[in-house]
């Protein structure tokens, strides 16, 4: 399956129901330029936020990838 794929099919199943309770899979993160939240799938990291007006909505903002300690957003190296 390609990150692609497995990135898709864990926002189906873990930012559906509940996107703001915190598990092992998703942490609320410190305050960033990026975003609120993050959902971790293998290596990548899914940057989000719920918008609550008029209904939840989970907005996408950046998907990254993890080497060690330093993530990268569309090539460049982000600081979180």
């Amino acid at each position: 399956m390609s990150d692609r794929a497995r990135a898709i099919e864990a926002i189906k199943v873990q930012l559906v129901h509940q996107p703001t309770v915190k598990t092992r899979h998703r942490k609320p993160l410190q305050a960033n330029p990026i975003a609120p939240w993050e959902l971790r799938v293998g290596r990548l990291r899914v940057y989000y936020d719920v918008r609550a007006d008029p209904e939840p909505t989970v907005e996408i903002l950046a998907i990254g990838v993890k080497d060690r300690n330093e993530v990268r957003i569309g090539g460049k190296a982000v600081k979180l």
